[in-house]
């Protein structure tokens, strides 16, 4: 049960972009990138692999899988992230199509699909 307290806090919906929400410049690349980021820290942990393991599959050294895993994505561009994404042995799918008719520009979203 809520207290008349919690009633009074403001909510403000969220944009669906944290990275826009907070200000960031460059929000899609930024949010892309965490997907992207995202989707390695899944891969190295379903497959059990440690940061050294994971370091030699993605041509990169021990910190800099620990920088990732970690989101400290600077020195990561989307497609270097994405290489690393197949080194892992994912297949990684550009889709580009017509934005949405009332949107004014259009958008990048990473999406999983099952095989």
């Amino acid at each position: 049960m809520a207290s008349e307290q919690e009633d009074d806090i403001p909510v403000t919906e969220g944009s669906g972009n944290v990275f826009a929400d907070l200000g960031v410049t460059e929000p899609e690349e930024a949010l892309t990138k965490a997907q992207l980021a995202s989707h390695i820290r899944q891969v190295i942990k379903s497959r059990r692999l440690t940061q050294a393991a994971a370091a030699g599959l993605m041509s990169l050294d021990q910190p800099k899988v620990s920088a990732l895993v970690n989101g400290r994505l600077a020195g990561f561009s989307s497609d270097r992230l994405m290489r690393c994404l197949t080194a892992l042995g994912q297949d990684v799918e550009i889709v580009v199509r017509s934005k949405p008719k009332g949107k004014r520009r259009g958008s990048i979203r990473v999406v999983e699909r099952a095989a």
